[in-house]
């Protein structure tokens, strides 16, 4: 039965998450810790992190990394079936489409009007990680129930990256050392 739900919950991530990974991000979050209490917050964007930093898609690899969390080997299979499914279907039946009608409006007018939704999707996901890293799982938001050492972190971070625009590995890598050592002696 499990099997089940995780199929169906990722092939409805798979089917909807239009705009890559980080749109599917709320998609993910809504199956996976609201609507099937299989993580928790916490859980969930430490899968999200991993499955951000490893390569692949982050919405094929969170299925692995999900599937595997709660039915092991045949749990991440299935999930990451899911996921992929309705995409493979949804490609080849676009490929088509756009392949034969590319130079309609109508068609033109269908992908520009996607492109704010993305946006939406992916600001929205960027957001409730935002909110879980410097409020925790409670989302409190005021300055009493902030973190500050996190604060400081995304904050140096954020200059960092937006100022001499490194290698964002290297932001990560730094962020990560620097939350390690100050959460160690704090």
């Amino acid at each position: 039965m499990i099997n089940l739900q995780l199929f169906w919950s990722f092939f409805q991530i798979g089917l909807f998450s239009i705009g890559g990974g980080y749109a599917a991000m709320p998609l993910i979050q809504h199956q996976v810790v609201e609507l099937h209490p299989w993580l928790t917050m916490t859980q969930f964007a430490d899968i999200m992190t991993i499955a951000e930093m490893t390569p692949g898609p982050i919405a094929i690899n969170s299925a692995t990394f999900v599937g595997i969390q709660i039915a092991g080997l045949p749990g991440a299979i299935i999930a990451t079936l899911g996921c992929v499914f309705p995409s493979c279907v949804i490609v080849l039946a676009l490929a088509y489409v756009y392949y034969h009608y590319k130079g309609l409006d109508v068609i033109q007018g269908i992908l520009a009007g996607l492109r704010p939704a993305v946006v939406a999707m992916i600001a929205s996901a960027g957001l409730s990680l935002l909110v879980l890293a410097l409020w925790g799982e409670e989302g409190q938001i005021s300055l009493s129930h902030l973190d500050w050492v996190a604060a400081g972190i995304f904050a140096v971070a954020l200059v960092v990256l937006r100022r001499w625009k490194p290698d964002p590995i290297l932001v990560m890598a730094g962020a990560g050392a620097a939350g390690a050592i100050l959460y160690h002696f704090l």
